[in-house]
Formats: C-alpha cells, sequence, structure tokens
C-alpha cells in the first residue's frame, strides 16, 4: 500500500472516530438532559355536572387512579390518607381548584401534581374534562374526551388517562419546578430580604425515620446552610451560647417508607417548623411541609424528602422571621 493510501486511510479513520465521538457525547448530553422524576400525583373527586351523570364522578375518579396507578412517570398519593390530610387542614376543594389551593395541598400531601376535572351530558354524548395542575408552578394543562355512556365509562377513562400521562412525559419541565440542585434558594432570599437585618437564629430540629433516629440531621443542616448563605447568622445549639438567639426554629422531621416499585422506593416526610421568640416562647411562625421522593435506597430517598422540606419550609419561615424582627424594632 502506497503513503498516500495509508495517509488517506488514517484521515479517514479520525474523521470517522471524531464523528463517532460527537454522536456519543451529544447522545450522552441529552440522556443527562432528559427529566427522569417520577412525580407524586394527587386525584381529587371528578365533579358531576347536570343530574344525568349522577355517580359519573366517582366512577371516572377510581378508573383514572386505577389507569394511572402503574405509570412508571408518577406515583399516586394514597387517596384515603389525601382525603383524610384534607378534611383535617379544613381544606375544601369542590368546584374550581385555585392556584394557592393547589400549593396547600402539595404541601399537605408531597403531590407535585393534581389531577382533577369534571364529567358532563351534552345530547347523548358523555364529556370528561381534566386538568393538570403542578403544585408549584401553577401551571395547567386540560384534556378531554367524549363518547357513548352506553360504551361504558372504562373506555373514556383508558383514552383520558392516556392523553395525561402522555403531557407528565412531555411537559414535566413546564409543570414541575427546576429541581432543587438548580434552584439556589439561598440566593433567591438575599435578593428578596436586601439589606434587612437579620436575627440571630439557632436550630434545633428532631428527626427520624421509619422509628430510628437519624445520625445525619438532614434537617437541621440544611436549614443552616440556607440561612448562612443568606445572610443570617446561626449559633451552634449544642453551645451554652445559644441563649444569645433571638428567634429559635423548632419542630420535628419524620419519613417513612410510602410504597416500591421495581429497584426503585418512595418516601415520604413530613416537617414541621415553628420559629418563637426564646425570650417570652412567643410563636412569630409556624408552617409545615410534605414531601414525597423516589430513589434507589430508603435512606437516602428519606433524606433528600428532608433536605427538600426543610429548602421550601427555610424559603417561607425566614422572610417571616425578618419581617417580625423589623416590626419588634420599630
Amino acid at each position: 500500500m502506497s503513503k498516500k493510501h495509508i495517509r488517506a486511510s488514517l484521515i479517514s479513520g479520525l474523521l470517522l472516530f471524531s464523528v463517532m465521538s460527537s454522536v456519543t457525547t451529544s447522545a450522552q448530553q441529552a440522556e443527562k438532559k432528559k427529566d427522569n422524576r417520577v412525580a407524586p400525583l394527587a386525584i381529587l373527586a371528578f365533579e358531576e355536572r347536570g343530574d344525568a351523570v349522577e355517580g359519573y364522578g366517582s366512577k371516572v375518579t377510581d378508573l383514572m387512579f386505577a389507569e394511572l396507578a402503574g405509570n412508571p412517570n408518577l406515583y399516586l398519593v394514597d387517596r384515603s390518607e389525601m382525603d383524610k390530610m384534607l378534611k383535617e387542614a379544613e381544606l375544601n376543594l369542590s368546584g374550581m381548584v385555585t392556584p394557592d389551593k393547589a400549593n396547600q395541598v402539595g404541601q399537605l400531601t408531597g403531590a407535585k401534581l393534581l389531577l382533577t376535572g369534571s364529567v358532563f351530558e351534552v345530547g347523548d354524548k358523555v364529556y370528561i374534562v381534566a386538568k393538570l395542575i403542578g403544585t408549584e408552578t401553577s401551571r395547567v394543562l386540560g384534556e378531554s374526551v367524549k363518547g357513548m355512556p352506553k360504551k361504558g365509562l372504562d373506555t373514556l377513562a383508558r383514552k383520558l388517562a392516556g392523553k395525561v400521562a402522555e403531557n407528565v412525559k412531555t411537559q414535566k419541565k413546564e409543570l414541575l419546578p427546576p429541581p432543587a440542585e438548580s434552584r439556589d434558594i439561598a440566593a433567591e432570599l438575599r435578593k428578596k430580604l436586601g439589606d434587612s437585618e437579620r436575627p440571630l437564629l439557632a436550630v434545633q430540629v428532631q428527626e427520624e425515620h421509619v422509628g430510628r433516629q437519624t445520625l445525619d440531621p438532614a434537617v437541621e443542616t440544611e436549614l443552616v446552610k440556607i440561612a448562612r448563605e443568606a445572610g443570617f447568622e446561626v449559633v451552634d445549639p449544642d453551645r451554652e451560647n445559644i441563649g444569645d438567639a433571638k428567634v429559635l426554629i423548632k419542630g420535628e422531621g419524620v419519613s417513612e417508607f410510602a410504597t416500591s416499585r421495581g429497584n426503585l422506593v418512595s418516601v415520604k416526610a413530613r416537617l414541621e417548623l415553628k420559629a418563637v421568640n426564646p425570650e417570652t416562647d412567643r410563636v412569630i411562625t409556624s408552617d409545615q411541609q410534605t414531601e414525597v421522593v423516589v430513589d434507589l435506597s430508603e435512606q437516602i430517598a428519606g433524606k433528600k424528602a428532608l433536605q427538600e422540606a426543610a429548602a421550601k419550609l427555610a424559603s417561607r419561615i425566614l422572610p417571616k422571621i425578618v419581617e417580625a424582627s423589623e416590626k419588634e424594632g420599630e
């Protein structure tokens, strides 16, 4: 083989390697950008509009739950548990579900998505309209189906569930907030609080996972990290100078196994916090947050769920602490 042919072969080989490397890198980048999060979904009762569809609402709700229960992109919030939580919170969700109520449901149940809708009859056809709502983004997507009732509601529900599942798969970035790691909550707080004076803080939170005390306090670590990065000074609660703190953030965090699917385990965490004045024991503010996280390990999922709950509560509680501190200083 001549030197000319050898040189041509080498160039062709290098070009082929370059193209293959580019394709591999693009595929890896695309996979990395792919949103593989499993979205916790709460299905609310479908509303019946008109006497002609009496009893259809509960049937459609049951059918939608059954059709979506096995979807790999979703984790369905237990309906009996959800109803209990909403009842305890005296949250009435009849009729239109407003964005603020959707956000409340998310805080109470850990649901990132709500599915609700209505059933009505026009002429000889039954219409089922569904609304898919992002509890943190307030984004609403609608879908509907229609058909003859004699053909069965299960056929219509199956068709509607397919549309809903496709929306979850393709519109996840629109419906769900950015992943926690892509949000700088401390930066958002710094911008929101500006030059306002931050009172000295102390944090004491008890954490438990499935009856076991956690060795690594996820909530305290997350709260202290965010508070310090947002401009607060935080005293060590284990030292004697805790008495110098102007505000004590305390509470309880519990994570527990929810369910498993294949190699994935879902864990639900509930965190309740309140900020008090240590000198007077006056409660400045209190709040709660429930999070559902899916991971390969129960312990890791539990820690992530508590961390996410702590981050969200920090974004709501810290501004109220500063506001109360400013009022006291007037």
